[in-house]
């Protein structure tokens, strides 16, 4: 596959490892060549890493199963998934499905990529919506608009809202990095 085809969600093979894309931007700067910046996460350890392909360079593409499972609940490290077909339980471990619980309630649905017959990673949604259930109370006459406290979700998630938000309102989170999005 050229590099310039890619797309986030793709699964890649580079340097005999498996890479999730979770960010591609095509740059043309000024008089150098055009090349394709990706942001990669190495699937057996997580970690993210920035790399800079040529325009036109070839890359190994894995295809991947997408598979709608739902969340059960966690045991022991390890997180429990029934496939929504056949109704059998999956165990997986905290480096497959990584900040899940601290995003996803259990019984919700999430889909899990698998390769090979083997799960590699779970895609969570863009956003969640989750209840405060602790937050010191807003300040009156704080009007200052990028005032923010401490919150936390029912998930045991800590993040920041502003002050206007109380014990028992639902928001809406970014899953991307944790932050308050809205009133849900």
């Amino acid at each position: 596959m050229n590099s310039t085809d890619l797309t986030p969600g793709m699964a890649i093979k580079m340097d005999g490892k498996l890479f999730l894309i979770t960010e591609t931007e095509h740059r043309t700067p000024g008089n150098l060549r055009a090349f394709v910046q990706i942001k990669i996460r190495d699937l057996k350890s997580g970690s993210l890493i920035e790399k800079r392909l040529r325009s036109g360079e070839d890359v190994e593409q894995v295809d991947l199963d997408r598979r709608t499972m739902e969340y059960l609940y966690d045991q022991g490290g390890k997180s429990i998934f029934m496939d929504l077909e056949s109704y059998d339980q999956v165990e997986l471990s905290k480096e497959v499905v990584g900040d899940l619980a601290l995003y996803v309630l259990p019984n919700n649905q999430i889909i899990v990529l698998w390769c090979d017959g083997k799960a590699i990673s779970v895609e969570l949604p863009l956003t969640v919506t989750l209840e405060i259930t602790d937050t010191p109370p807003g300040i009156k006459g704080a009007t200052a608009t990028n005032q923010l406290k401490e919150a936390t979700c029912e998930t045991g998630l800590k993040t920041r809202v502003p002050p206007f938000i109380t014990i028992g309102e639902k928001v809406i989170i970014s899953t991307a990095d944790g932050s308050y999005r809205s009133r849900a």
